[in-house]
């Protein structure tokens, strides 16, 4: 069940955002008299589940029909029935097709995956694509890309106006980090308080890894006790940064919520409120400490100090073969933290929506910049729709499913703007190189550079569905 839910929501997500980008190229093609033959939610081949056209002053339908065969790019249209939707190119053709991964918008006079060279015609028409000036045929192409933007930063503002913001700052981590091997490796240690990566501070606790890598910071400042510690990074561990999660962890205190009936400690005398402050003699205070300590006397015993509000008390526990002493901790961050919360009204929410949008293209350009580097194997972190899925969560919550979508089409947008033969992007280089120049490349070019761009695109795919096979083993 949880895995027909995240399919369901990862086809839902991936609809609505290609379905969104298209319309931004079928608005600007509208908007500038070019002609789109066809826009459908759904891809298509062989037939499609639902067509609609308008001609001859009403509207038209079909369901279950196939795809009728192409014409010639110079055909006669009058020896065509009035029936015969094809006679009408003048009108878009609508529809759902049948197979769930995204859809479509196909532009009259673009060279595109849809459309080569050959199929074009003879002589360009004033309805089409390439007939039109540089500046509008860039608006049509940076049309599903500007539409992206603007869905992220609708969809976060929305958020803001309905659950707000909810966050640790780092500042207010009131007993630092808990690291685990590879921070530990890297230098940092269980308390330190975090200042700056670089000389530039982090805000958001829960983003410290993330920062850390996004600014490739070659220093980080820490409070350790009394003492400010620089700790260099080096960039040989990014791949292991990449990979490897929970560098840091919030380090909160040892207290006892209950004591389990079947734990070995049920009848030592722990109680709900109890804190722990030393071990063996050994004073901590920090849950990851205590567990690191409790792992050295698996299957033995330990004598712990405890904290009261009516003072202390020295207790012996038992530890099992697992180096746990049977305990449920308190779990409510808002016992140990000030945890940040911001409410927006509704004229509040969307400029602090579009700000958030921008901070999240930024920090993905910068992110992108990461995989393009092969010394980071940031690459091999790339992953296709199994790991994109997986992002979801395994039942309904529309909080994190409008969150993921706002991110997905921030990515979807910056993606688009990658510079290759078979992008926006790529459409939009030439369209600049044209600007600049005053040259427009020949057709026959722009079909031979959208081959290649779909021969590097399909190897990126295959990069991530083989990414994300290897992760299942």
């Amino acid at each position: 069940m949880i895995v027909l839910v995240k399919i369901i929501q990862l086809i839902f997500a991936l609809s609505l955002l290609v379905l969104v980008h298209e319309l931004g190229h079928f608005f600007f093609a509208k908007l500038l008299k070019i002609r789109v033959s066809h826009f459908y939610l759904f891809f298509n081949p062989k037939f499609a589940i639902l067509r609609m056209k308008k001609f001859g002053g009403k509207l038209h339908f079909k369901f279950f029909s196939r795809n009728p065969e192409s014409l010639e790019a110079d055909a006669d249209l009058s020896v065509l029935d009035d029936d015969d939707w094809r006679k009408y190119p003048e009108s878009t053709e609508y529809g759902i097709g049948w197979v769930p991964l995204g859809g479509y918008c196909s532009v009259v006079g673009m060279i595109d995956e849809t459309t080569s060279a050959d199929k074009l015609s003879k002589e360009p028409q004033p309805w089409e694509f390439r007939t039109k000036p540089a500046w509008q045929r860039f608006l049509v192409m940076f049309g599903g890309v500007f539409f992206n933007f603007l869905l992220a930063f609708f969809l976060y503002g929305a958020i803001l106006h309905m659950w707000g913001e909810e966050y640790l700052k780092n500042e207010d981590a009131t007993y630092g980090i808990a690291v685990n091997d590879l921070s530990y490796e890297m230098g940092f240690r269980n308390g330190d308080k975090i200042l700056s990566f670089d000389g530039v501070p982090t805000d958001d606790f829960s983003q410290l890894q993330i920062d850390l890598i996004r600014s490739k910071a070659s220093e980080a400042l820490v409070l350790r006790g009394d003492d400010t510690v620089k700790i260099n990074i080096d960039p040989v561990y990014m791949p292991a940064m990449l990979n490897t999660p929970n560098m840091f962890q919030i380090a909160f205190p040892f207290v006892v919520d209950s004591v389990q009936d079947s734990s070995l400690n049920y009848n030592s005398g722990l109680m709900h409120g109890d804190r722990i402050v030393a071990v063996n003699g050994e004073k901590m205070f920090i849950v990851q400490d205590i567990q690191e300590e409790l792992a050295k006397h698996k299957n033995g015993s330990v004598v712990v100090q405890v904290e009261r509000e009516d003072g202390e008390v020295t207790l012996p526990l038992a530890v099992d073969t697992a180096g746990h002493i049977g305990v449920l901790l308190q779990s409510d961050m808002t016992e140990y933290f000030n945890i940040t919360k911001n409410e927006y009204s509704f004229f509040e929410a969307f400029p602090a929506g579009a700000k958030k949008g921008f901070n999240t293209i930024k920090n993905y350009v910068k992110e992108l910049g990461l995989i393009f580097s092969p010394k980071t194997e940031a690459y091999k972190s790339v992953g296709s729709f199994i790991a994109i899925g997986r992002i979801f969560p395994g039942t309904w919550d529309w909080y994190r499913v409008w969150s993921i979508m706002a991110l997905f089409s921030i990515m979807l947008g910056v993606m688009n703007l990658i510079p290759i033969p078979g992008l926006d992007g790529g459409h939009i280089l030439f369209i600049f190189v044209e600007i600049l120049t005053g040259r427009k490349p020949s057709d026959k070019f722009l079909e031979v550079a959208q081959l290649i761009g779909m021969i590097l695109l399909l190897a990126l795919m295959v990069l991530a569905f083989g990414n994300d096979i290897r992760s299942l083993f």
